[in-house]
């Protein structure tokens, strides 16, 4: 697994950059040995003069110097490698946003190239042709049509309109009367008693003898 990953590019700048790196650590490393000298021979000038050696302790102090002498130069070299290394490090990043800006331009002159006067101009023409051909056909279609036909696409218009008029509404719901919780009380027959002046103007009913 992993065989057909792809593997990062190594440029001839990477490399510059990579050996000036290497560099810069062996003058580091170089410059913590020096030092170490420098404190050990003070240490041995401190113990010659104690022990009265003043002209050893003189010595071992003059060669301290030489050293502290070649500590200074590679401090310099020191500092032009690590700025010899931004140097290069902006350049590259400056090199990188030239060719972004580069392709940039390249792709507005593409836009620029398409969207000039000619070409609007002839996209508004194509335009106005197939407006003017689809009015040639609604004029064609108009008069081949009966006027029944004409009159059915209008009501499948408004067929249309209406199912879309619809969908966009909201139904409002059915309310139902609440169901009662009680039964019904049956109500009693009212019996119409006569008036008065109806019983004393209507006569008795006479009854008619059945013969036998």
């Amino acid at each position: 697994m992993g065989g057909n990953q792809s593997v990062p590019k190594v440029t001839a700048q990477d490399r510059a950059i990579l050996d000036l790196k290497l560099q810069r650590d062996k003058v580091k490393q170089y410059q913590k040995k020096i030092q170490a000298v420098l404190d050990r021979e003070y240490e041995i000038a401190k113990r010659q003069l104690a022990e009265g050696h003043k002209d050893r302790a003189v010595s071992t102090l003059r060669k301290r110097k030489y050293q502290e002498s070649i500590l200074h130069k590679t401090d310099a070299q020191l500092e032009n490698l690590e700025t010899l290394v931004s140097t290069i490090e902006f350049s590259l990043i400056q090199v990188s946003v030239m060719h972004g800006l580069k392709q940039g331009n390249e792709v507005l002159k593409q836009i620029h190239k398409e969207l000039n006067i000619e070409n609007v101009e002839k996209l508004l023409e194509e335009t106005a042709e197939a407006r003017e051909y689809q009015r040639e056909i609604d004029e064609m279609l108009a008069n081949t049509l009966t006027v029944e036909d004409e009159e059915a696409v209008q009501a499948e218009l408004a067929a249309l309109q209406g199912e879309q008029l619809g969908a966009g509404q909201k139904k409002t719901p059915v309310v139902f009367p609440p169901v009662p919780k009680t039964e019904p009380v049956a109500s009693k027959p009212v019996v119409m008693e006569p008036r008065a002046e109806d019983q004393a103007a209507s006569p008795e009913r006479e009854r008619v003898p059945v013969a036998a």
